[in-house]
């Protein structure tokens, strides 16, 4: 193992990347070695929670299978595994920017067919003129009560509107 906080810094040894990673990858989740070892065990990788404590603490070799069992149970790609350890918040921050830059997409998405629908709807209205100012009425109103459920549930009633409680709890 490097000098000083292996934690910090550049490792230049894959093996003991992979060591401190295990190890951080399962203080962050909460597990103990017994945990992570059950785990492993689970996923069909056999190891005992004694041979995890060895590998993190530098005193056991880790296989290749095993380093792929560690990183099958953490959710992560082999690659981020064993390099070095301060790019773990780095990868996580990628994972999570993949997040972002979906969900964001899946508004574009949302958005296109919200328009679409829309543009059915006028085209169809165009037509019916009779029945327009009641449906856009209609389609008005469910939007604003779409819009009022969605920021009670992102944000909570207004301070002192008992009202919009009683009516989440009916």
């Amino acid at each position: 193992m490097a000098d000083g906080d292996p934690s910090q810094g550049v490792l230049l040894s894959g093996e003991d990347n992979v060591a401190v990673r295990i190890k951080l990858e399962r203080e962050a989740r909460g597990w103990s070695t017994n945990a992570l070892s059950d785990r492993l065990n689970e996923a069909g990788f056999d190891m005992n929670p004694s041979a995890v404590w060895r590998i993190e603490n530098g005193k056991r070799r880790i296989n290749l299978d095993e380093a792929i069992g560690f990183a099958n149970v953490f959710g992560l790609d082999l690659r981020n595994l064993v390099g070095p350890p301060q790019l773990a918040a780095q990868a996580r921050a990628m994972e999570l920017i993949d997040t972002v830059i979906d969900a964001f997409r899946g508004t574009q998405r949302a958005n296109a067919a919200f328009t679409e629908a829309r543009d059915t709807l006028d085209a169809y209205l165009a037509e019916h003129p009779d029945i327009r100012d009641e449906a856009d009425v209609m389609v008005s109103n469910a939007i604003a009560e779409e819009a009022s459920k969605t920021m009670l549930k992102m944000h909570g009633p207004p301070p002192g509107d008992a009202d919009a409680t009683a009516d989440d709890e009916a």
